[in-house]
């Protein structure tokens, strides 16, 4: 509905990441299919063999050595929090509260206290928000102005209508006019949303009985992300309000994308590709990648997005996808039957796609067709779309300014 409305609310290059949709669970294959490709036996749960990339050559570009991590530290010592600290850039106000905050997150995932894991945490913090908790976005009231005047002729509810309505006192005695002029963040405007849906005659029916703000906080995580991880763990702090409403706080932002960032298992061999995920969603780099072997293999053209499935309201769409059509041109080749693909590329969303014979017969078949080793993961090429953005960006140019933001961290530790 409003979904343009939501992208951008950092106040440097921010933009709405796209979670992943949540998937329900589908059980892996455990039939013996013939297949034309010699396969390592399958006696444990451990993946497959398989030949791994070339590494690439060392340049200034690449990662700094590997160094042993620091001995892991309670999150509410002192030692914690100054190491924390340290880390933070020197422009950061409130040093001690962000520290606080962020150890905090660490210790309630518990995920290690190590400067490669902090400093990914600071760099997105940074790239989104620039350490500031609840960050303006420019000209927000006229994005909602034209969202409004959007929705307005949709419906087709008069123009006087609107006009009248937004003179109307709000619940902090304001009128909604009022409230739209002087919006800068996107906590504001969550909270006007809120009340116009309440309070206005038209409300429900214009804005379709939701709040359209889908991401918000110090860090832009998703809300619908943020619900799903309270049902999943505990919350570290005592709830004053909505899930919403935390993640627009300090603490609740930072808790909730340091837990979108980090706390999901892969393979990856540079921070970069969770960077990319945050934004296009996890596992995306890892697919895209994916994606890349089976149009060289099916020799059709793919876009690398990360999504090898189509999905509707968070589910797999009954529609399937360009990526699934190419896999299943192959399934001759892959020795696999359609039934058996689709149950395992409903799997894209988790590292247990890794070890199913779709993911292994892939790259078996690629690695061994000649030339160079595949790719397990690579940045997707993802446009970026928000009212904010005035030229082209990508997810890629996100995830470099990230990692650059991270490697400048590392360097102070």
């Amino acid at each position: 509905m409003v979904a343009a409305v939501l992208s951008g609310c950092a106040s440097d290059g921010s933009f709405e990441s796209r979670p992943s949709p949540p998937v329900r669970p589908a059980p892996s294959s455990t039939l013996p299919l013939p297949s034309p490709l010699p396969l390592p036996p399958r006696e444990t749960a451990k993946p497959l063999p398989v030949p791994q990339p070339l590494p690439p050559p060392v340049t200034a570009a690449q990662p700094p050595p590997a160094r042993a991590p620091l001995v892991l530290l309670p999150a509410d010592s002192g030692e914690a929090r100054a190491l924390v600290s340290r880390l933070l850039p020197a422009s950061v106000g409130e040093r001690s509260a962000w520290a606080a905050d962020i150890a905090t997150a660490f210790d309630a995932l518990q995920l290690p206290l190590i400067p490669e894991k902090l400093c990914a945490a600071m760099a997105v913090i940074e790239q989104e928000s620039g350490f500031v908790a609840d960050p303006p976005v420019a000209g927000l009231g006229r994005i909602v102005g034209r969202e409004i005047e959007r929705r307005r002729t949709s419906y087709g509810i008069p123009k006087l209508v609107v006009e009248l309505a937004l003179l109307k006192p709000s619940p902090d005695g304001r009128s909604y006019k009022a409230r739209i002029d002087a919006l800068r963040t996107e906590k504001q405007m969550n909270a006007l949303f809120d009340d116009m849906i309440s309070e206005l005659p038209f409300g429900k029916t214009l804005f379709s009985g939701y709040n359209p703000v889908r991401t918000g906080g110090p860090m832009q995580v998703s809300i619908e992300f943020a619900e799903e991880q309270m049902r999943r763990r505990p919350y570290p702090y005592r709830r004053s309000g909505s899930v919403r409403d935390e993640v627009f706080t300090r603490r609740g932002g930072v808790y909730f994308g340091i837990a979108f960032l980090l706390d999901y298992p892969t393979t990856y061999r540079q921070m970069l590709h969770r960077f990319a995920d945050f934004n296009a969603g996890r596992y995306a780099s890892r697919n895209a990648a994916f994606q890349a072997v089976v149009a060289r293999l099916a020799g059709r053209p793919l876009e690398l997005d990360g999504d090898l499935l189509r999905y509707q309201d968070g589910q797999p769409s009954a529609e399937s996808s360009a990526t699934q059509r190419a896999v299943l041109a192959l399934r001759t080749r892959l020795g696999l039957s359609e039934a058996a693909i689709g149950r395992d590329l409903l799997l894209e969303k988790t590292l247990a796609f890794e070890q199913s014979a779709l993911y292994q017969r892939v790259y078996l078949l690629a690695d061994t067709s000649g030339g160079e080793l595949a790719a397990r993961e690579m940045l997707p090429r993802i446009a970026l779309k928000s009212p904010k953005i005035t030229r082209p960006l990508t997810t890629e140019w996100f995830a470099r300014r990230v990692d650059t933001r991270y490697r400048n961290c590392l360097a102070r530790a």
